[in-house]
């Protein structure tokens, strides 16, 4: 399964293609579709994927479908006893709620807004590669494990996770960070919103599963399109993996962006519903990382799985984590450009009007462990500074336009310390 530049190029080409918006220079982009990845990465992502088989597939003598309705995280992988004698109340009705207040929004936008997020995901989704529709599948199969995030981690420290991963060796983090996930189920029926591949005259394209399954079933999901549940997912476990492990925060956050782009490519999940995702996710682990209990269990969790992978490296976590050029397609500029535009997925605006941005008290947390030298009151100005322009959907009122706007990897990069 090669993971391919293509993806960036593709999807800023397509959405362009989509309707007429300001974009990155696609064309410019378009020369690293013929780079593909090397052959440690690749390998790096064949283990993933094999690990992910194998998880599925459990104690049974073969891998069945019905085997992903029933897969969690073993005893092993994730010591939830630990987690559940801590007693944490993670008020998950409590965020499922502010979770639908923040994306009240969507309920009005305007038809011209609805309209090309349809035609974006159908961009998407019929013009994907083969590689980039593998991944997706690898993607939406990983929901329940942790699997999907070491291609983020770089070749070298990718496969110390795995191994430390299935060993038990980071059980405490692999427990929290999936208990943190908040449920999209209430604000799905909320919403009420039909999937792009049920929406009357799609011509979207269902997907069959030649790679994970391999029994060549067309890739489908149930139940209300927006927000994303697998995206919400993918966002939450990069976010706090980042938090955990800042020597790859960026790449970190930006798999958590490409995981979300992938429910677009398998046609089941429109932009609105990852962006959308994208903001709760990043609103729920602000608020939990607030948490002075929630900290104290983070903070375990961290100090476990950062021995853990510095244990299985044979060297310094920073080390084992330092880029290795063409080794690690996630530090490519171009990576930069493809997390900005996921951001917006450069729908239509709805206001015109640039009004700054307000940063919500606390929201700061979210670049404090990777930029431990700066004060509060200088992460908050970066965040003002690299936040998305104004009026794009779901950006209403301060704090729902503070969300759908904060762009993380920008305020990382302009003041990330030397490695």
């Amino acid at each position: 399964m090669k993971t391919r530049y293509t993806l960036i190029a593709t999807v800023l080409l397509l959405a362009q293609q989509a309707h007429a918006v300001s974009l990155p220079d696609a064309a410019a982009l378009a020369g690293l579709s013929s780079t593909g990845s090397s052959s440690a990465y690749t390998d790096l992502e064949q283990q993933s994927l094999q690990a992910e088989r194998h998880y599925i597939q459990g104690d049974n003598s073969s891998l069945e479908r019905e085997q992903l309705e029933k897969v969690k995280q073993t005893s092993k992988q994730a010591d939830k006893q630990w987690l559940k004698n801590s007693g944490y109340d993670f008020k998950s009705k409590e965020n499922q709620q502010a979770g639908i207040a923040l994306l009240s929004g969507f309920s009005t936008l305007p038809d011209n807004v609805l309209n090309a997020n349809r035609a974006t995901v159908t961009n998407i989704n019929l013009n994907a590669t083969q590689d980039v529709r593998h991944q997706a599948l690898a993607d939406a199969e990983a929901i329940s494990s942790l699997y999907f995030l070491s291609d983020a981690l770089g070749p070298r420290l990718g496969k110390a996770f795995l191994a430390a991963y299935d060993k038990g060796e980071l059980s405490k983090a692999a427990a929290l960070i999936k208990a943190s996930e908040v449920s999209t189920s209430a604000a799905k029926k909320h919403f009420n919103y039909p999937r792009p591949f049920l929406h009357e005259g799609n011509t979207i394209h269902l997907v069959p599963d030649d790679v994970v399954i391999k029994d060549n079933v067309r890739y489908t999901a149930d139940g209300g399109s927006f927000p994303s549940g697998h995206t919400n997912t993918g966002y939450t476990d990069a976010l706090l993996m980042a938090e955990m492990v800042p020597e790859r925060f960026e790449a970190l956050v930006t798999r958590g962006a490409r995981y979300g782009y992938s429910r677009l490519v398998l046609g089941v999940h429109y932009p609105l519903d990852v962006m959308g995702s994208r903001m709760v996710a990043e609103r729920n682990v602000a608020n939990y990382l607030s948490d002075a209990k929630y900290q104290a269990l983070f903070s375990e969790a961290r100090d476990q799985l950062r021995a853990a992978l510095e244990k299985e490296c044979g060297t310094s976590l920073a080390e084992c984590a330092r880029s290795a050029g063409k080794d690690d397609p996630y530090s490519s500029p171009a990576m930069k450009q493809f997390y900005r535009f996921t951001m917006s997925y450069n729908l239509p605006k709805i206001s015109a009007k640039n009004t700054p941005v307000k940063v919500p008290q606390g929201a700061e947390i979210l670049l404090k462990t990777a930029l431990p030298h700066l004060s509060d009151a200088q992460i908050r100005n970066l965040l003002v500074k690299t936040a998305l322009p104004n009026g794009y959907p779901l950006s209403g009122n301060a704090e729902q336009s503070f969300w759908q706007r904060v762009d993380l990897n920008a305020a990382y990069a302009l003041a990330k310390p030397a490695r």
